[in-house]
């Protein structure tokens, strides 16, 4: 297990440089960085001095070295935009996203699980088609369709919940059923064919021969089984949240990384853009490596493959 561990974790660090050599090339990829925090109308002089000021005129490579050892240090530069450190903007703006992603993910395990069981239950029927079109209608339905849907409902139509801003927990509502509704239909698939397997093993059978309640073999028995590669899915989907609130949190004006997002692409705000790149892939990375330690702790022959 321990080899098992090393390794990922050796993978994962590869991973994350690879990351970081991305996110800064990120600011080369729409041409000169100078002449976009000039502007266009800036003279040639105004560009060459921009250009000196922030090392711009060094080989990428070098730049690049240079920006990864701040990091390491815990400087992450200064916004251009809002002309405040970097790192205390992100950490400001990264309490809202993450409770955006475990609220929608707990939206979405609320929608997925009953009604993988249900689909499972009842295969065939048409309870099972229905359950199976919820998932399809949630999986091609644009969230941010779907989020505006629940604002022209919700906020518009019956006046219930606020339409924008992070102030208070009703602000999370509609976000989060958006984004969870949009992820559901992964969950929901996976506990349906984990539960038609479960139901059909040995001792499930022994459980009914027993005499036990239905509910006690579907839920103490079937579903406790069933539900264990959900766990190591959560973690891949919540970090898929986190980097995927951008659209969200820009219709719903939540003050959050990904609302910080869309203003740093807006402003050309180079630097933030890059460290929100670094910091949500960082997530993502040091998830799906918690994902991979709980498969194989679940499941010893991973650890062989």
């Amino acid at each position: 297990m321990l080899v098992f561990i090393s390794r990922r974790i050796a993978l994962a660090i590869l991973v994350g440089l690879a990351v970081s050599l991305l996110a800064y090339l990120l600011l080369f990829l729409s041409g000169d960085p100078a002449i976009a925090l000039a502007g266009d109308s800036a003279r040639e002089a105004d560009i060459e001095r921009i250009r000196i000021q922030y090392g711009l005129d060094r080989p990428i490579l070098v730049q690049y070295g240079d920006w990864l050892w701040n990091l390491l240090h815990g400087n992450f530069g200064n916004s251009v935009y809002f002309k405040t450190p970097v790192a205390p903007l992100i950490l400001d703006k990264l309490f809202t996203t993450l409770i955006l992603g475990v609220c929608s993910l707990a939206v979405a395990l609320a929608i997925s699980v009953p009604l993988g069981v249900l689909a499972a239950i009842y295969r065939h029927s048409w309870i099972d088609r229905a359950c199976l079109a919820v998932a399809v209608l949630g999986q091609a339905l644009p969230n941010f369709f779907f989020a505006l849907l629940l604002i022209m409902l919700l906020s518009v139509t019956w006046q219930i919940l606020p339409v924008s801003g992070s102030d208070s927990w009703e602000n999370f509502i509609m976000p989060s059923i958006a984004l969870g509704y949009y992820v559901a239909p992964a969950f929901m698939r996976l506990i349906r064919a984990g539960m038609i397997e479960v139901l059909g093993a040995d001792y499930v059978r022994t459980a009914r021969a027993k005499g036990l309640p239905a509910s006690t073999v579907v839920f103490k028995h079937a579903l406790r089984n069933a539900i264990v590669p959900v766990v190591a899915l959560a973690a891949v989907q919540l970090g898929f949240l986190l980097g995927g609130s951008v659209i969200i949190e820009t219709i719903f004006a939540l003050d959050g990384l990904g609302y910080l997002a869309y203003q740093s692409i807006t402003y050309k705000d180079y630097p933030v853009m890059q460290v929100i790149v670094l910091v949500l892939s960082a997530i993502y990375v040091l998830l799906t490596l918690a994902a991979d330690i709980a498969n194989a702790w679940l499941d010893p022959r991973l650890r062989v493959g």
